[in-house]
């Protein structure tokens, strides 16, 4: 296997590689930053190497445990065709390149097709529409190669779409976890521990236990390796019921997602928006006055209502003759409308100017209501934290968007879907009670720089200690740490960190190895994954029924894909189901089913499982 790229996605990505599927891997990296001095992707290499722990191989009974190959890092510049041919590009079964920059990875996936038309290519791009056509692309630049041989030849991933789903759900009660697969939405729920004799709901089945450590402050929260304490994924029936003290994570419910759900959309701004509070009571302390006046007027000099009332607005406005040789009550109720007159000229220019702010907000980037509450602010619009606010908008939960860049590629996705946004700096106390943040449900920090993240969910926490917050770090190392101070110090808050490389990874490693990776979901520090698979050439799954094709801790099958071989979708995950086509995938199983070599089934599998089903680990 060979890795390009320049930033903690291709380290994670490599450490992946060689710890869960056992494979030798090369690592090309920037070896300089221009001037001279080590780059930061080559510091990520020496991590690879060094930081990252390598998985201890199973020993089977009476065998040698399996070797773990070391990481070849090869400092590059450019990855052009000589870099390409001394990685071993032309000998190689697949090639990720995960460069941040798009251009750089299309360039580099032209040249690596060229070297080896066989080469399965995984690549990383931002833009959809884009990374379509590159696929086509790819896949027919094969002259002389069956494209049925080719194995899922050229798979495009972002690293965004990929994490946005367990971001975006971090942030929302009742919805943990979100998979995508056939026009539907895949919802996994955690559920508190059960009371003694309680047996969890399974939903459609039970997809986690986990960590016993859970409410510990001091403990080790789902970290890998941290035996029976630690999360346990895929269980099985009689594991659930035996453990009535730890919570579960359930696949729940699935719901439709073929169309997007309604987005809370800000209507054009209704009178009672446009005006704060303290002017409409200014307001209405001068209608009081007018009447008052009206009042007094009718009573004191006998006058018509209506007249009393036009005579004192006349006063008000300054617009009425003087009242010389008039009574004395009369004089004094003109001197009284004369002073209401002025006490409403600074009303009326108060009213104008926020008037003016309300629709100039309203017709740019939106204006947050002062009433709303139970919304989700979310900090950062760049490439993930755009994702994320699609995928909220999908999930028709209102969000305050805040971003420091007015020209940031986000602010346009926003625009369209009707989101405030708030442009200023996140590190202010005035930006985030803007925000309404005080009134929010959860608070998301996705900006690019760990630090701002950082001070951003502290400052929110230190005001409001019951936020939910969650944070994006680059480093998972970082956010580890990050997660275990915020919770030793809030223990009765709910704080999730991220690392998008640690997220992402798993999906990545996935398509190296020729399979569908449908998406990812974190349970605590761990990761589970949907991959779809041909039960052919499987023998834990071929002839085997669906209860019998179960293996605890490793694999289940939860869907069964019953279009015919040549009509079914290519990409479960991504490629849109044809209008009036009815769903292929079935979720309520039957125990007993047998699977046939030309079924398709969508696992919930775990990273050590999948790599057992592709035959890249010996069994144990």
């Amino acid at each position: 296997m060979v890795v390009c790229g320049d930033d903690a996605l291709a380290q994670r990505l490599a450490a992946e590689l060689r710890d869960v599927y056992r494979e030798q891997v090369t690592l090309v990296v920037p070896g300089t930053d221009g001037v001279g001095r080590p780059g930061r992707a080559a510091a990520l290499a020496s991590a690879v190497l060094t930081r990252v722990p390598r998985a201890r191989a199973r020993v089977p009974e009476g065998g040698a445990p399996a070797a773990v190959q070391e990481i070849r890092v090869l400092p590059a510049t450019a990855p052009d065709d000589t870099v390409l041919a001394e990685a071993g590009v032309a000998g190689a079964s697949a090639l990720a390149l995960v460069y941040e920059n798009d251009e750089t990875n299309i360039r580099t996936a032209l040249a690596a097709r060229r070297l080896n038309p066989r080469l399965r290519l995984v690549v990383r791009l931002y833009n959809r529409r884009l990374g379509e056509h590159l696929a086509q692309l790819l896949d027919q630049a094969t002259p002389g190669v069956d494209p049925e041989e080719l194995d899922t030849s050229t798979t495009v991933l972002s690293d965004a779409d990929t994490a946005a789903p367990a971001l975006a759900a971090t942030a929302v009660a009742g919805t943990s976890k979100v998979v995508q697969a056939d026009g539907l939405l895949l919802r996994a729920v955690e559920h508190a521990p059960p009371g003694r004799g309680v047996v969890p709901a399974p939903g459609l089945c039970t997809l986690a236990l986990l960590s016993s450590t859970t409410g510990d402050p001091a403990g080790n929260e789902g970290a890998e390796g941290s035996g029976a304490d630690g999360p346990r994924l895929l269980p099985d029936d009689r594991e659930v019921a035996a453990a009535t003290s730890r919570g579960t994570i359930a696949l729940e419910t699935v719901a439709h997602a073929g169309s997007p759900a309604p987005v809370r959309r800000l209507a054009a701004a209704p009178l009672t928006s446009i005006f704060s509070r303290r002017l409409w009571w200014s307001i209405g302390g001068m209608g009081a006055a007018v009447v008052a006046l009206t009042l007094a007027s009718t009573i004191a000099l006998g006058d018509h209502p209506l007249h009393a009332a036009y005579m004192t607005l006349l006063d008000i406005f300054a617009i009425n003759d003087p009242a010389v040789g008039a009574s004395a009550t009369r004089q004094i109720l003109q001197i009284l409308s004369g002073f209401a007159g002025l006490l409403l000229l600074p009303v009326l220019v108060a009213g104008l100017l926020e008037a003016l702010g309300t629709f100039r907000a309203a017709s740019s980037l939106g204006r947050v209501p002062r009433r709303m509450s139970g919304h989700v602010v979310l900090l950062g619009l760049g490439k993930v934290g755009t994702r994320v606010l699609a995928q909220l908008a999908d999930l028709a939960i209102p969000v305050v968007c805040v971003e420091r860049n007015p020209e940031a590629r986000g602010i346009a996705v926003a625009r369209r879907l009707r989101v405030p946004v708030i442009v200023g700096d996140i590190t202010q106390e005035a930006v985030l009670e803007t925000a309404r943040v005080h009134r929010a449900q959860a608070l998301l920090a996705l900006t690019s720089s760990d630090t701002t993240n950082l001070e951003a969910a502290l400052h929110a926490r230190s005001d409001h200690p019951g936020l939910r917050v969650s944070l994006r770090l680059h480093d998972d190392d970082f956010a580890s740490a990050v997660y275990r101070t915020l919770r030793a110090a809030h223990p009765h808050a709910v704080t999730r960190s991220r690392s998008v490389s640690h997220l992402a990874a798993p999906a990545f490693a996935g398509a190296m190895m020729g399979r569908q990776v449908l998406g990812a979901i974190p349970v605590e520090r761990t990761v589970l994954l949907f991959s779809a698979l041909d039960v052919a050439g499987h023998p834990q799954l071929e002839g085997r029924t669906i209860a019998e094709a179960f293996r605890p801790g490793a694999w289940r099958v939860i869907a069964l894909d019953t279009a015919a071989p040549g009509e079914r979708l290519p990409d479960l995950a991504t490629t849109p189901r044809p209008r009036g086509r009815a769903r292929d995938l079935v979720w309520d199983l039957h125990p007993g089913y047998v699977l046939r070599p030309q079924d398709r089934v969508v696992l919930a599998v775990t990273r050590r499982g999948l790599a057992e089903l592709l035959g890249r680990q010996p069994r144990p």
